[in-house]
């Protein structure tokens, strides 16, 4: 079955696949609450989205911030049920050549986005949705988070951390009638990706990724993983030997800058 959504709550809407989803998704009778930081940008994502037909609700509220992200989401859905949560906010630190570890406040506050943030996003409706017997809560993870990468440890553990708990949660909540998909998202070309220096096979523009995202969200897959031939590499990375692995990711020139965001 083929789902439209109508009621949809994006989190991380200012840039990168959270942009792409909004304006993706914008169209006439659709609803659309849109939560970023960057009030410049998610103001000028919303216009456009309006222009595109849609009622724009937005909002710049820390995906970190569990009160606030708990007040704002339960109010919303209770004047408009979402049929659709799509926990997207994140942001990316990792390593140098020369590095050796990443700066502990670094590694706290990508923790404290891409995975707490996570469940600040979906929490709140977890409840509300079961209630009403329908809805999908959609989280993106990442094929760094199937194993993990030299250069970039806390994101790998931030994603493994999404995927776990997504995989977690599915059969229960979905037992009551709300789907739970895991976006395993390979290289898209995003602000965010366009900082690492690596090769990064099978990249695709925002638009691209946002494309494909709905189609199998409305098809209700659990598991939406692109490009597929580099997510069936990183699973197949997962049976060799684990010093193998080590030698063979060693190999791989990438640097990634350490975020300036702090918890």
């Amino acid at each position: 079955m083929t789902r439209q959504h109508r009621s949809i709550l994006v989190t991380g809407a200012t840039s990168g696949i959270g942009r792409s989803l909004a304006l993706a998704y914008a169209a006439p009778g659709v609803r659309l609450a849109l939560l970023g930081r960057d009030r410049a940008r998610l103001d000028e994502v919303a216009a456009r989205a309006r222009a595109a037909g849609a009622e724009v609700e937005a909002a710049t509220v820390d995906v970190r911030d569990r009160l606030a992200m708990a007040a704002w989401i339960g109010q919303a859905d209770a004047a408009q049920p979402f049929d659709l949560a799509i926990a997207n906010a994140g942001i990316t630190t990792g390593l140098g050549p020369d590095d050796l570890a990443e700066e502990p406040e670094a590694v706290r506050a990508i923790l404290a986005t891409n995975l707490v943030g996570v469940l600040n996003t979906v929490e709140p409706l977890v409840a509300p949705m079961c209630a009403r017997g329908e809805g999908q809560l959609a989280m993106v993870g990442s094929i760094a988070g199937l194993h993990g990468l030299p250069y970039s440890p806390a994101y790998c553990i931030t994603k493994a951390g999404v995927h776990a708990y997504a995989e977690s949660i599915r059969a229960r909540l979905e037992r009551r009638g709300v789907l739970v998909s895991l976006i395993v998202a390979g290289y898209v070309k995003t602000p965010l990706n366009d900082s690492i220096t690596a090769m990064k096979p099978g990249e695709i523009t925002g638009d691209q990724a946002a494309a494909l995202i709905k189609r199998r969200l409305a098809k209700g897959h659990a598991t939406i993983a692109f490009p597929y031939p580099l997510y069936a590499l990183a699973r197949l990375g997962r049976l060799l030997p684990a010093r193998l692995y080590d030698r063979i990711m060693l190999g791989v020139t990438a640097s990634v800058p350490r975020t300036r965001e702090r918890v």
